[in-house]
C-alpha cells in the first residue's frame, strides 16, 4: 500500500535560507514540507543556494535535484514562483529581472495578502551593515556558524544516546547572548524602517536565520528563519492571515493535517 500525505492549500508560502552545497541542511525535511504544501505564490526569500560554500567545496548531492525538480514541477503546475537571492546566492543577482523557466528573478517585491496589506518581501542582507560594508568579518562569522554546527552534531549524538531531543546551539546563543540579541534587534529595526518608508503594511524576510512573527516596532515583521536548523517557513493561509510553521515539530506531533495515512490497496 503506498502511503500518501494529504496536501494543504495555502495562498502564499515564504522560505528562504536553505543554503544547498552546506552539508548539514534538512533538504529532505524541506521536500517533504513542500510535497505536503501547494500555494498560488512560492517565495524563495534568498540564500537557497550557498554560492559561498560551493565556490570552496562542491557538495551536490542528489536529493538537490529532487528538490530542484519539485519547485519546477509546481510552477509548471500554475504556482507563480519568485525567487529573491540573498548574501550567499548573491551571483544570481545578475540575473534581477529576468526568467529561469517559470521562475522569476527580483531584488525586491511587494505581497498583497488575500486581506489587502501589503507586505515588502526582501532578503535582508541590504540591511546588514557587516555583510554590506565589512564582508570579510561576514566570511569568519560564516566559519564560525559552520563550526558551531559541526560542535552541535557531537552535542546531538550525545543528546540522543540520552534519549533526549535536538538542541541547537546557534538558536540558543541568538536567544540568550546579548550581544546576538542586540544584532537581532537591530536588524528588525532596519527591515520595519525600510518597510515604513515604502509605505507597505509590513516586511517578509530572512537572513538571519531566526524565524518570528511580530508588530512589537509598530508594524507587522516576519522572518522565514531557515532549512539549516530550524526547518520553518511562513505560509498566507487563504483568509489573509499569516502563520509561522515550525515543520519537525508538526512532523513530531503529528497534526491531523498532515498526518501520514495509508491508501487503500487497489
Amino acid at each position: 500500500m503506498a502511503e500518501t500525505r494529504e496536501v494543504r492549500q495555502v495562498r502564499a508560502l515564504f522560505l528562504s535560507d536553505v543554503h544547498l552545497g552546506m552539508k548539514p541542511v534538512r533538504v529532505k525535511q524541506l521536500i517533504e514540507f513542500l510535497r505536503a504544501h501547494d500555494a498560488e505564490t512560492i517565495y524563495l526569500v534568498g540564500d537557497i543556494v550557498d554560492g559561498w560554500r560551493l565556490a570552496k567545496s562542491w557538495h551536490w548531492p542528489a536529493e538537490y535535484n529532487v528538490l530542484a525538480q519539485l519547485l519546477l514541477d509546481k510552477a509548471n503546475a500554475g504556482s507563480r514562483i519568485v525567487y529573491l537571492p540573498g548574501n550567499h546566492d548573491e551571483f544570481l543577482r545578475e540575473y534581477l529581472g529576468t526568467y529561469f523557466g517559470e521562475i522569476e528573478f527580483v531584488d525586491r517585491t511587494i505581497h498583497t495578502s488575500a486581506s489587502g496589506r501589503t507586505y515588502l518581501v526582501i532578503h535582508g542582507d541590504q540591511f546588514d551593515v557587516v555583510v554590506m560594508h565589512a564582508k570579510w568579518l561576514a566570511h569568519v562569522g560564516d566559519w564560525a556558524y559552520n563550526l558551531a554546527l559541526r560542535i552541535n552534531i557531537v552535542i546531538n549524538w550525545v543528546r540522543r544516546r540520552l534519549g533526549l531531543q535536538y538542541w541547537s546551539l546557534s538558536a540558543w546563543a541568538k536567544q540568550k547572548v546579548k550581544n546576538a540579541v542586540s544584532v537581532i534587534g537591530r536588524f528588525e529595526e532596519a527591515l520595519v524602517h525600510e518597510a515604513k518608508v515604502s509605505g507597505v503594511d509590513g516586511v517578509i524576510c530572512g537572513h538571519i536565520h531566526f524565524a518570528d512573527i511580530h508588530d512589537r516596532l509598530g508594524i507587522q515583521y516576519l522572518n522565514t528563519g531557515d532549512w539549516v536548523e530550524s526547518c520553518t517557513a511562513i505560509v498566507e493561509n487563504p483568509d489573509g492571515n499569516f502563520e509561522l510553521i515550525k515543520w519537525t515539530e508538526m512532523v513530531a506531533g503529528q497534526p491531523r493535517r498532515f498526518r501520514l495515512r495509508r491508501a487503500a490497496a487497489s
